[in-house]
């Protein structure tokens, strides 16, 4: 696959979202029933949606998190469930307390989980999503 996301059939944006927690920093998990897996907060752009309005609206749709986009990571590429090829960017996101609100489950993330970055990288079900954990430079 090209290594240029705007090239990619299907596109998706997602974030590693952090915040301080009392043992040090956190990172959130969510839950998909769907793929019974767990994975960083990301979903599929809206058509005419910009990367990173997408990977904004997805973290508060899955995590009730708000925050600003910090460094960009390195995409991930791969073939989707239906063999089309998909490409995920992805950036560091610190959570604001004040604008964030609590989770709520829902048909598409039904529980969420914040983690060290040690923990996390234990729970995630991709590998692409624990490389990615990776180059949050969080610690572990």
């Amino acid at each position: 696959m090209e290594p240029y996301p705007e090239l990619a059939e299907v596109k998706a944006a997602g974030a590693v979202v952090h915040r301080g927690g009392p043992d040090g920093v956190e990172v959130v998990l969510v839950h998909r029933p769907k793929y019974d897996d767990w994975s960083l907060p990301k979903g599929k752009l809206d058509r005419g949606e910009s990367w990173e309005t997408a990977a904004l609206r997805e973290i508060h749709e899955e995590t009730g998190q708000r925050g600003k986009l910090g460094r960009e990571l390195e995409p991930v590429f791969y073939a989707d469930r239906k063999g089309r090829p998909k490409a995920v960017r992805y950036w560091l996101v610190e959570a604001d307390a004040e604008l964030s609100e609590s989770f709520q489950a829902n048909q598409e993330v039904d529980q969420l989980l914040w983690l060290s970055p040690q923990d996390a990288d234990a729970k995630l079900t991709y590998e692409s999503d624990r490389a990615v954990l990776g180059q949050a430079g969080l610690g572990s």
